[in-house]
């Protein structure tokens, strides 16, 4: 059985206006390539065409990609989520032991998760150790270059 994808409800609507589009446009703008570098004659040594077919491909494997990421998603409200713990689709705000500085991460689950837009993955080391704990508690993270300490200090429904 595949693994659920936990996604929140605007990772779920950027997932399907992305297929939607892959559907509808890019398909559409690939053919004509497809087509006009057809129209050139002799496709052995017609590199138009090679790129063509090769976006071509790009375009069905994340097509791919996509619909089964949404056939096994599990979407979580974030207007219910429960903000005396750390749950997915919470903001937590958390203070570095070690350095004394302040982090605040989104809980996501691992298709969204985008660690430049202070997006973490559930599955994380980080946002592994942080589910479930409360405001706070200082957790542990084991990593390659040994434990960090953060202490949760807030726990908020995300704005996004």
């Amino acid at each position: 059985m595949d693994k659920k994808n936990i996604l929140t409800y605007q990772g779920l609507k950027k997932l399907e206006d992305e297929l939607q589009d892959l559907k509808v446009v890019k398909r559409k703008e690939v053919a004509q390539k497809i087509k006009e570098a057809r129209e050139q004659g002799d496709l052995s040594e017609n590199a138009e065409y090679d790129a063509a077919k090769d976006e071509q491909r790009d375009i069905e494997a994340r097509i791919e990609e996509i619909e089964k990421i949404l056939k096994n998603a599990e979407v979580v409200v974030e207007e219910e989520a429960d903000t005396t713990t750390v749950n997915i689709g919470c903001q937590v705000k958390i203070l570095d032991c070690e350095f004394e500085d302040e982090l605040t991460y989104k809980i996501v689950g691992s298709t969204e998760a985008n660690s430049l837009k202070g997006k973490i993955s559930n599955e994380s080391p980080v946002g592994k150790a942080l589910l479930g704990h409360k405001v706070g508690d200082t957790v542990t993270v084991e990593t390659q270059a040994g434990d960090l300490q953060y202490k949760v200090l807030e726990i908020q429904r995300s704005m996004e």
